[in-house]
């Protein structure tokens, strides 16, 4: 009975299909198609990211309601989808049918059951590394999950797919920093840092079709995606980065002092000392951050419920 209850309150619930695309005209009418399948309630929203190939007006014969994002980068039609819509559950996913979404129903009542505040269709763990045409792509995906989970001391199988599924609360509080293909890893790394709980859920992952093809560039976003892991690692753990510093400029410190570079010892040690206390600083201020984040997203995910 309790599970007859929680299927009647979801189905009141409000949930949102976020689709950010830029040129899937061969696609973006079946992944339409087949959320409406999976969840016939959802409002479902394509952001053209400037698309040429007359993406838009296929969403809009499948029932989309489509808005237009002018600034290029994934990551700037993200931060659009998330400002505009109000929901109680986000679903997002890329327009070019490369997820399938017969475990919508299943992420989407995660949510809104409040047992996970994001859920992540885990590709890598299933059929990504054997499906996937793109060696580099499959060393990126890697590399990243290893620094991420290195970083955060973490076991998350998946950081960069592009279908998951959010809460109110997440979705009104996350920064959105990243222009482009980067925003997945900064969900990643924001969920982590402000403690937030993440459900990964295995997926059928399948390559482009034929006429279908990736605007991922391997080695330019690859860059981004790694330079943005560092200045978030300096921003959610700079214990990481001063601490390393700070033992670096003790050891160089000691060094000159052995041999007898004593001014170069004392200013070395001086600088350990400085970039100790430094992450000691920074450290308490982000403790008091996380406090006041996490009492704004309770009050916001009460008030939400409450509406």
């Amino acid at each position: 009975m309790r599970v007859m209850k929680f299927e009647k309150v979801n189905m009141e619930k409000k949930i949102a299909v976020l689709i950010p695309c830029l040129n899937e005209a061969e696609t973006i009418a079946k992944v339409i198609s087949d959320f409406k399948q999976e969840l016939p309630e959802a409002e479902i929203y394509v952001y053209d990211n400037n698309s040429t190939d007359g993406t838009d007006e296929i969403a809009r014969q499948g029932g989309a309601q489509v808005v237009y994002e002018h600034k290029q980068g994934k990551g700037c039609a993200v931060r659009s989808m998330f400002r505009d819509i109000e929901a109680d559950c986000y679903i997002m996913t890329d327009g070019d049918d490369t997820y399938p979404a017969d475990r919508a129903r299943e992420m989407a009542d995660i949510i809104l059951n409040g047992e996970a505040d994001m859920v992540v269709g885990d590709r890598l763990s299933s059929t990504y590394f054997t499906t996937n045409k793109r060696p580099f792509h499959n060393f990126g995906n890697r590399l990243v999950r290893f620094l991420v989970n290195l970083i955060f001391g973490s076991d998350l199988k998946d950081i960069m797919s592009g279908l998951r599924a959010f809460s109110y609360g997440f979705v009104k509080t996350f920064p959105c920093t990243s222009d482009g293909f980067q925003v997945e890893t900064e969900m990643a790394m924001h969920s982590l840092s402000k403690k937030l709980r993440i459900r990964e859920l295995p997926i059928e992952y399948r390559d482009r079709p034929a006429g279908s093809f990736s605007k991922l560039n391997t080695v330019r976003d690859g860059f981004k995606v790694i330079m943005m892991i560092g200045r978030l690692t300096l921003k959610y753990r700079p214990a990481l980065i001063y601490g390393a510093l700070s033992g670096l400029a003790a050891v160089i410190g000691i060094i000159l002092n052995w041999t007898k570079h004593t001014l170069g010892a004392w200013i070395m040690l001086i600088a350990a000392l400085g970039l100790f206390f430094l992450m000691f600083m920074k450290e308490f201020t982000l403790r008091s951050q996380q406090e006041e984040f996490t009492r704004q997203y309770r009050r916001m995910m009460k008030e939400r419920s409450d509406v």
